[in-house]
């Protein structure tokens, strides 16, 4: 019988490493879609803005040039901007790992995107300068942008945690599969794809449950609330990256 404590380890090198199956995609996904809820949710709470809502903002930006309201436009601005910055920081990190081979070519990313919700989570309440909002968003966005890239490359463009509408559509798309009355015989038939139902309402529900937690969280502790899942998401992150450093030590 294989120890338990190695086939921690194993699962561990999996999840985050660089050999993927479906299994532990959907296994990553759903671990980043309660972590983009949490983080949602506080930005929210915090500061009025839906910090996965690229849509949103880019609307919000478009309206207030019209209507008037330079504070909203520099936010969605700032959001829209470190959104940005944080799935080509994603792709900067990615792609140094696999040139050089690293089992961690995902997971430092994702070390990455717990460390900063650690210092966020433990330094944000401390910041005392007028417009801290501005930081706030900006450091959300960045973090929502860095995670929803490596998901993508992770999955191969088939999985997104942040973006909801997309998921749901697809959901629904699904459901009209499944609903569909077949009225003639010689035709192929239209079939749903059940398993990607489940995934897709898996990530909707932990993404929604994950929403309710950082508002609960955030009223409780304030941005101390991401701390928990930024720990959970190192532990879920670190084998591949002790598994590179061991590499490097032993030449």
């Amino acid at each position: 019988m294989i120890p338990r404590r190695r086939l921690l380890r194993e699962y561990l090198l999996a999840v985050a490493g660089p050999t993927r199956t479906p299994r532990h995609n959907v296994q990553l996904a759903a671990l980043l879609a309660l972590n983009a809820g949490v983080l949602n949710s506080v930005g929210f709470v915090a500061v009025s803005v839906y910090t996965s809502h690229m849509t949103g903002l880019t609307a919000a930006v478009a309206d207030h040039l019209v209507l008037g309201g330079a504070t909203v436009v520099l936010t969605g601005l700032i959001g829209l901007a470190t959104f940005i910055a944080g799935a080509a920081s994603c792709a900067v990190v990615f792609n140094w790992g696999r040139r050089r081979g690293l089992r961690a070519r995902y997971a430092n990313v994702l070390v990455l995107e717990a460390l900063l919700m650690l210092l966020f989570g433990l330094l944000a309440e401390e910041l005392a300068w007028q417009h801290r909002a501005w930081v706030f968003v900006g450091v959300l966005c960045f973090t929502m942008g860095m995670q929803n890239a490596i998901i993508t490359k992770i999955s191969g463009a088939q999985i997104r945690t942040t973006h909801v509408t997309g998921m749901i559509t697809d959901i629904g798309i699904e459901v009209g599969k499944l609903l569909y009355v077949h009225r003639t015989a010689d035709l192929e038939p239209v079939v749903a794809d059940l398993p990607k139902l489940g995934v897709l309402a898996l990530l909707v529900g932990l993404f929604f449950a994950g929403g309710v937690l950082g508002a609960l969280g955030y009223l409780e502790l304030g941005f101390a609330a991401l701390i928990p899942l930024a720990l959970v998401l190192l532990v879920a992150a670190a084998a591949p990256l002790a598994a590179d450093v061991r590499r490097v030590a032993r030449r």
